[in-house]
């Protein structure tokens, strides 16, 4: 395949590694596999833009992209919407799509097994025609991450500290609103702490990634209001894995959600792949079955076809 690689030398574990010597390693181990290949070493700002260009060439089978999540969710929508193929190199804090997609977190053993990798086709999600591949959310996670922004930090060190503060910041301040949903034939108007709209449903992880991404569904979760000691419980269930577990979570598979804020403040927010945006009064979430082209491990595609059969959804 004729492809390009994208690196941000200001994500994470790129900030200390000699982005010289990895941008040549980059090109031998995908010009070794038969690929036509060019590594390119961007900044933050700058590498959005430059995938953006190189996507709408007509000699272009796909991108690879290595950064944090926010370049690799970047990345995969510019595939998506431009039909081509993503390669993800894991150089962030928590890498989840890479985890999902399976990726070694080790950003030069990445390299090998991408470039020895075949396609596969993964879904996508979009919330008012924005696409992600993570999560959409309001209320607790939002808020976390607006705090976690009003603190500076240089460091993947100093983003989890930062992120640690923040969360015990949302535990003593949890915040309550009031939300219309419509799903899988359910209509309903609750009061809730939080909302989350994930690409597949959450695996039983710590992280809340999707274990598996061509379930064509989505995972919406609503958590009832809370007080600090009931946060503090669903805090706990996150860190277990076991966020079904917990008596205030209602849990859907949906394969679209619509949401209706009925009382949005002016300056309410929402979280898209970790990216703070305005939250909408009208959202409309959905799933895009096996609309994304992906590069992953030779033979993973088929080893997950064969535990798809071994163990039906539930």
């Amino acid at each position: 395949m004729k492809l390009v690689g994208f690196f941000n030398r200001d994500g994470g574990t790129f900030r200390t590694t000699d982005m010289l010597a990895y941008e040549k390693r980059a090109e031998e181990a995908f010009r070794d596999a038969g690929h036509d290949f060019d590594a390119i070493v961007f900044s933050g700002k700058e590498i959005i833009p430059a995938m953006e260009r190189a996507a709408k060439r007509d000699d272009i089978d796909g991108i690879v992209a290595g950064g944090g999540d926010g370049t690799i969710s970047a990345a995969a929508s510019i595939a998506w919407k431009n039909g081509i193929a993503l390669g993800v190199v894991p150089a962030g804090t928590m890498n989840l799509f890479a985890r999902s997609l399976r990726v070694p977190l080790d950003i030069w053993q990445a390299l090998d097994v991408l470039a020895s990798g075949e396609i596969d086709n993964v879904d996508i999600a979009s919330a008012n025609g924005r696409p992600f591949i993570h999560q959409f959310s309001a209320g607790l996670h939002a808020r976390m991450v607006r705090y976690r922004n009003a603190y500076s930090y240089r460091s993947r060190l100093g983003k989890i500290r930062a992120s640690t503060k923040a969360a015990l910041g949302v535990i003593f301040n949890p915040p309550e609103f009031e939300v219309e949903f419509e799903a899988a034939g359910m209509r309903e108007r609750r009061r809730v702490s939080a909302i989350s709209v994930s690409n597949n449903p959450f695996g039983e992880n710590a992280l809340l990634y999707a274990d598996n991404l061509r379930s064509g569904e989505l995972g919406f979760y609503t958590a009832n209001p809370l007080k600090p000691l009931g946060v503090a419980r669903l805090a706990v269930d996150m860190l277990r894995g076991k966020v079904r577990e917990n008596a205030d979570v209602m849990v859907m598979h949906p394969a679209e959600v619509q949401l209706h804020f009925p009382k949005l403040r002016s300056k309410a927010n929402c979280v898209m792949d970790g990216e703070l945006l305005p939250l909408a009064r009208d959202v409309s979430i959905r799933l895009h079955p096996g609309e994304l082209k992906v590069l992953v491990k030779q033979g993973l595609a088929a080893q997950v076809d064969a535990a798809e059969r071994r163990e039906p959804a539930a």
